[in-house]
């Protein structure tokens, strides 16, 4: 018991890591503010395009959701950092994740988006249209947000896998979390600093995990 605390629990050693973790917190922080609402433009701009009727537009839509959900993202990560300056293109570690972030978050972002708005019966639309509004009116101000609405829930779920994904950053050296504290691990030679980033990140977690169960079982009473 005293070799488990002393590996993995030291306080000691937490303690001397918190500024390199908190420095990484602040970056992991700083990504999902970037990442989360570049994905929600980005994913409401797929969903969007996806609705429409032209077959040249709908079709490289599903092409890019389809291949951006299935390609993994670490690989995508690793190719946009690693890869792309083979091209002549210098890609710094926070565009790079950025970018790759951007790509991924907003295929699912759309799919969640497109089921939302699919969900909006088409006579509030009409209703909105015969009190004069235009259609773009119609779906800023009566479609978009009871789609939003609708589909809350899981749009809170997926918010939550974003800010895990933000760990994927370390391989690129961004030092956030995740790379922050097997910085520190490496120093101090105990893994006491990874356990402290793993409660920071179930700190900050925990309270989306309990949003999500209150959403879903407010939105399960509300079609009931």
């Amino acid at each position: 018991m005293e070799s488990l605390i002393y590996n993995f629990f030291n306080l000691d050693i937490m303690w001397r890591a918190m500024p390199f973790l908190l420095r990484g917190f602040g970056m992991t922080v700083l990504l999902c503010l970037i990442v989360v609402p570049l994905g929600c433009v980005g994913g409401l701009m797929v969903a969007l395009l996806g609705g429409v009727p032209s077959r040249w537009v709908r079709w490289p839509v599903m092409a890019y959701v389809d291949f951006f959900r299935a390609f993994p993202p670490l690989v995508l990560l690793i190719f946009i950092y690693a890869g792309v300056p083979f091209a002549g293109i210098d890609v710094p570690a926070i565009a790079a994740v950025v970018i790759g972030f951007f790509l991924n978050t907003s295929a699912y972002y759309g799919e969640i988006l497109r089921a939302g708005i699919e969900s909006v019966g088409y006579g509030q639309t009409e209703a909105a249209r015969s009190t004069g509004l235009t259609k773009l009116q119609a779906l800023t101000y009566v479609i978009v947000p009871q789609a939003v609405r609708n589909v809350l829930p899981d749009l809170v779920s997926n918010t939550l896998e974003v800010v895990k994904l933000t760990a994927l950053a370390s391989v690129v050296a961004l030092p956030e979390l995740l790379y922050a504290a097997n910085m520190a691990r490496s120093i101090t030679f105990n893994p006491s600093p990874v356990m402290a980033a793993a409660i920071i990140y179930l700190i900050l977690l925990w309270p989306l995990v309990r949003l999500i169960a209150r959403l879903e079982h407010r939105v399960g009473m509300a079609r009931h």
